[in-house]
C-alpha cells in the first residue's frame, strides 16, 4: 500500500499546486500585481502544507509499522516460538510474512499459519488506519492552506525556506550516511582486533579464515590469528588493479586525445556514445566474458608457448576489468581536454609547434589535474570490483605477482565471509569489516593524493 498512498500524495501535490495558484488569482481578482508573491508561490505553499505532513507520516509508518507488527505477532505466537534462537525467530517471521502475502516458503506448520493470519489481519488494519490518518492530514492541510492564501501573504518566503530546509536535510543525509558507514566499520573492526592483533592482520601473509578456530565442534578453544593475514588479498587486489590500469589508461587516454583533437564531428558523435556504452554493461556480463572467452584464450595461448597458466588468472580478470573502466578514463579525460582554452592551442601553433607537439607539451600538462582525477576514479572502481574477480580470478589467496596464477581480492573475500545467514560474533565474520576498513583507508589515500595533484597543478594553469 505504500506506493499507492505515495502516488496519491504526489497527485494531490500537483492538484494542490494548480488550485493554490488559481486561489491566489481569485483572491486578487485576477490581478497578480496585488499579490505579495507570484501565484506560483501560493500554489507551492498550498501543496506543501497539504501533502508534506502526510508524506512524513507515511514515511514514519513505513519505518515503524514492520517492527510493531513483528512485536505483536511474536507476543501472540509465544507458544510456537518458545525455545527458538533469534535467527530461528527471524526465519519464522519471514516465512509467516511470506505466507500472509502470497509468497512461497520451504515448509509450513500450524505456528506459521497462525502467525500469517495475524500478519494479514494486522496489515489490513494498519493500512486502513494510516489511510484515514493521511486523509485527515491532507484535508486539514488543504483547508488551512486555502484559508491562508490572501494577497498580503508572503508565500515566496515560506516556499523558499521550505526548499532550503529540504536541501539541508538532503545534505545532512549524505553526510550522516558517510559518518555512519565509517563508524560501523570502525566499531566492528575494533571487535575484530580484540581477537586478532592489528599487526597480524595488516602484515600477515596467510589468509584462511575457514580454519580460524582452534579445535573442532564443541571443543573449539579460541581463534588462530595467524590465518587472518591481509597481505595476500592486498597483493591480489593491487595486481589485478595494476593490470586493469595498464589496459585502461593508455587506451582511454589515447581515445580521449583522438576524439577531442583529431576526430571529425561525425566520428565523435558516433564513437563517444559507443565507447561510453561499456560503462553501462553489467559487471556480471563482463564476468561471463572473462570466464568463457578471455581466460580460456589466455590459457590456450600460454600453453602453446610452454607456459603454465591457471584456468583462473589475474591476467584474465585484469584485462576485462581494464576494458570495463576504459569509459571512466576516456570520457572524463575527453571532457577535461576539451575544457583546455583554445587560446593555448592557438598560441602553441603560432610559435610553430605541430598538433602533436601542442598536445604533448601544452594540452596534456594543462589537463593533467583532470586526467589524474579520471585515473584515480578508474583505480577506485577497479579496486572495488567483485564479480569479474570471482568469475575470472578465483578465490585462492595466493601471494604472488605472477599474472598467470589465480588470486583473489579484498572485495571478493568480504562477499565470501558474509554469504548466507551469519552472526557477527566471530573473528571470521568480523574480518569482513576489518577488510572494509582497510579498503576504505586505501581509497581515501588515493583520493587525498588526487586532490593534492589537482590543487598543485590547477594553480599553475588557472
Amino acid at each position: 500500500m505504500f506506493w499507492t498512498y505515495f502516488l496519491i500524495l504526489i497527485a494531490t501535490f500537483v492538484l494542490a499546486t494548480f488550485y493554490g495558484r488559481s486561489r491566489a488569482l481569485q483572491v486578487s481578482n485576477a490581478q497578480a500585481v496585488k499579490l505579495h508573491s507570484r501565484p506560483g508561490y501560493h500554489g507551492g505553499f498550498l501543496a506543501i502544507v497539504t501533502v508534506i505532513p502526510a508524506l512524513l507520516l507515511l514515511l514514519a509508518w513505513v519505518i515503524v509499522a514492520p517492527n510493531i507488527l513483528n512485536n505483536i505477532v511474536i507476543s501472540e505466537s509465544a507458544d510456537y516460538l518458545s525455545g527458538l534462537s533469534k535467527p530461528e525467530v527471524e526465519a519464522f517471521l519471514r516465512d509467516a510474512r511470506a505466507i500472509a502475502f502470497g509468497g512461497i516458503v520451504g515448509f509450513t506448520d500450524a505456528g506459521k499459519e497462525h502467525a500469517a493470519e495475524l500478519f494479514a489481519s494486522l496489515s489490513r488494519t494498519s493500512n486502513i488506519l494510516i489511510g484515514v490518518a493521511l486523509a485527515a492530514l491532507v484535508a486539514a492541510g488543504f483547508v488551512f492552506g486555502s484559508r491562508a492564501i490572501v494577497p498580503s501573504m508572503r508565500a515566496r518566503h515560506f516556499v523558499e525556506r521550505s526548499v532550503m530546509v529540504a536541501l539541508i536535510v538532503c545534505s545532512a543525509v549524505a553526510i550522516f550516511t558517510t559518518v555512519g558507514i565509517v563508524l560501523s566499520l570502525i566499531f566492528e573492526s575494533l571487535r575484530f582486533f580484540q581477537q586478532v592483533p592489528v599487526l597480524d592482520f595488516v602484515f600477515g601473509t596467510h589468509w584462511s579464515p575457514q580454519s580460524a578456530f582452534i579445535g573442532a565442534g564443541a571443543e573449539q578453544t579460541g581463534t588462530n590469528p595467524e590465518v587472518f593475514g591481509a597481505i595476500p588479498l592486498l597483493v591480489g587486489t593491487m595486481l589485478i588493479t595494476f593490470i586493469a590500469i595498464m589496459v585502461a589508461a593508455p587506451i582511454g587516454l589515447l581515445s580521449a586525445i583522438y576524439l577531442s583533437d583529431y576526430a571529425t564531428k561525425t566520428v565523435r558523435s558516433v564513437a563517444k556514445p559507443v565507447l561510453e556504452i561499456l560503462a553501462g554493461i553489467p559487471t556480471v556480463v563482463y564476468g561471463f566474458f572473462a570466464a568463457l572467452v578471455v581466460a580460456p584464450f589466455i590459457r590456450g595461448w600460454g600453453e602453446s608457448i610452454g607456459l603454465s597458466v591457471s584456468s583462473e588468472s589475474a591476467l584474465a580478470a585484469g584485462v576485462v576489468m581494464g576494458i570495463m573502466i576504459i569509459p571512466f578514463v576516456s570520457s572524463l579525460s575527453d571532457d577535461v581536454i576539451n575544457a583546455v582554452p583554445q587560446s593555448l592551442r592557438d598560441g602553441s601553433a603560432g610559435l610553430g609547434a605541430t598538433k602533436s607537439e601542442t598536445i604533448r607539451r601544452v594540452v596534456l600538462p594543462a589537463a593533467l589535474p583532470g586526467i589524474v582525477s579520471a585515473l584515480i576514479l578508474a583505480i577506485s572502481r577497479a579496486i572495488g570490483e567483485t564479480m569479474i574477480v570471482v568469475m575470472a580470478a578465483g578465490l585462492a589467496a595466493n601471494m604472488t605477482i605472477n599474472p598467470l596464477e589465480a588470486v583473489t581480492t579484498v572485495t571478493v573475500q568480504i562477499v565470501t565471509l558474509l554469504v548466507g545467514d551469519q552472526e557477527f560474533d566471530s573473528a571470521k565474520t568480523l574480518a569482513a569489516f576489518a577488510l572494509g576498513l582497510l579498503l576504505f583507508c586505501i581509497t581515501l589515500a588515493l583520493n587525498v593524493f588526487a586532490l593534492r595533484v589537482v590543487k598543485k597543478y590547477r594553480e599553475q594553469y588557472d
